[in-house]
């Protein structure tokens, strides 16, 4: 059974940082992308950044371009995104996602897996 575990959500101030961590387990991720989206209350969600599971195809939303990083351990089929210069408004709740091929078309349709979802809160 393919999983993917969330982990490292919480409270922070705004202009703080957090880092969130994925592992999946089930299945062999080599061929796959890895990455996030976040659904914040009342609003649809959307993505955020994700990474090839090999090589080193990144992809970016606009909104948080700069200031959040997405990295992976290939080996240990885990990737983090480390958020830098927290705002209120990136208050919401993080998923895990993963779909075969490029990271280039995060769109909902590619998506084979989902994580549960870690609440990030962002305090003015």
């Amino acid at each position: 059974q393919v999983q993917l575990v969330e982990s490292g959500g919480g409270l922070v101030q705004a202009g703080g940082s957090l880092r969130l961590s994925c592992a999946a387990s089930g299945r062999t991720f080599s061929s796959y992308a890895m990455g996030w989206f976040r659904q914040a209350p009342g609003k649809e969600r959307e993505f955020i950044a994700a990474i090839t599971m090999s090589g080193w195809s990144v992809n970016y939303a606009d909104a948080v371009k700069g200031r959040f990083t997405i990295s992976r351990i290939s080996a240990k089929n885990t990737v983090f995104l480390q958020m830098d210069s927290l705002k209120p408004e990136d208050t919401a709740v993080y998923y895990c996602a993963a779909r075969p091929g490029s990271p280039q078309e995060m769109t909902f349709s590619v998506i084979d897996y989902w994580g549960k979802g870690t609440l990030v809160t962002v305090s003015s």
